[in-house]
């Protein structure tokens, strides 16, 4: 079976197992995720991951972070979907929550978050807001 929106079913993934309170959840591996993830651990939302070498494409299983029991990552949202692309330069770029959040975007240089993108004065495609 394939997958159209590999972004969205890792980003509801995370959020199902934050809904659960499961201490970690496993997605199918692609560098894009591998690349997603590293984000996410660079700004300290996740706890960490580990990479499975189960079938093909192997497996990445990531440890959700908590702060006495209460999910460090409270909302998740897909910006720029399949359907409908959003890109935003350099000067344009949202700011999640105030600066309280970050939004992943897809750059010529990779993934980055928001404050990246801005100090590197490059813009790209907003993939996934975080707060």
């Amino acid at each position: 079976m394939t997958m159209t929106d590999p972004v969205a079913d890792y980003l509801t993934r995370v959020r199902n197992a934050i809904g659960a309170r499961r201490k970690s959840v496993d997605i199918p591996a692609s560098n894009l995720k591998r690349e997603l993830t590293r984000v996410l651990v660079a700004a300290k939302l996740i706890e960490g991951f580990t990479e499975l070498k189960d079938g093909p494409q192997g497996t990445i299983r990531l440890q959700l972070k908590y702060n006495d029991g209460n999910p460090v990552i409270s909302g998740l949202r897909r910006v720029s979907t399949p359907g409908l692309r959003r890109y935003a330069d350099a000067g344009s770029i949202p700011r999640v929550m105030g600066g309280l959040g970050i939004a992943v975007l897809s750059t010529s240089r990779g993934l980055m978050t928001d404050k990246q993108a801005r100090s590197a004065n490059v813009g790209g495609e907003i993939l996934c807001e975080i707060w």
